[in-house]
């Protein structure tokens, strides 16, 4: 009934850029915080940087001063704008929101389906 959906994932150089966008899409009442993970071949899943519903942010160290997520409420979209790219960024990209439903119930976190992300020269 709730569905993510992440694109803007490719291929791209060091020090290049890209921006990755995930919608959230179906009965959704409310949204509180939007969040992006990666995850790299043979490492555990990690944070990359998070938003609340009220427009407050956390980033991992790694990516503090090169990332930037943002949120549109009214799309139930968040986005992450990735700057100065490393290979060490290399992973699939995968965004989590925490929905709740027009059907009642608590908030859920639902997550994307991931997009990859490669930096290489």
């Amino acid at each position: 009934q709730v569905q993510l959906v992440e694109s803007g994932g490719g291929f791209v150089q060091p020090g290049g850029s890209l921006r990755l966008s995930c919608v959230a899409s179906g009965s959704i009442l409310s949204i509180n915080t939007m969040g992006w993970y990666r995850q790299a071949p043979g490492k555990q899943r990690e944070v990359v940087a998070a938003i609340t519903s009220g427009g407050s942010t956390n980033y991992a160290d790694s990516v503090k001063g090169r990332f930037t997520i943002s949120r549109d409420n009214a799309k139930n979209t968040v986005y992450l704008q990735m700057n100065s790219l490393k290979p060490e960024d290399t992973a699939v990209y995968y965004c989590n929101q925490g929905i709740k439903s027009r059907w009642g119930g608590p908030f859920y976190v639902y997550w994307g389906q991931g997009t990859q992300v490669t930096v290489s020269s």
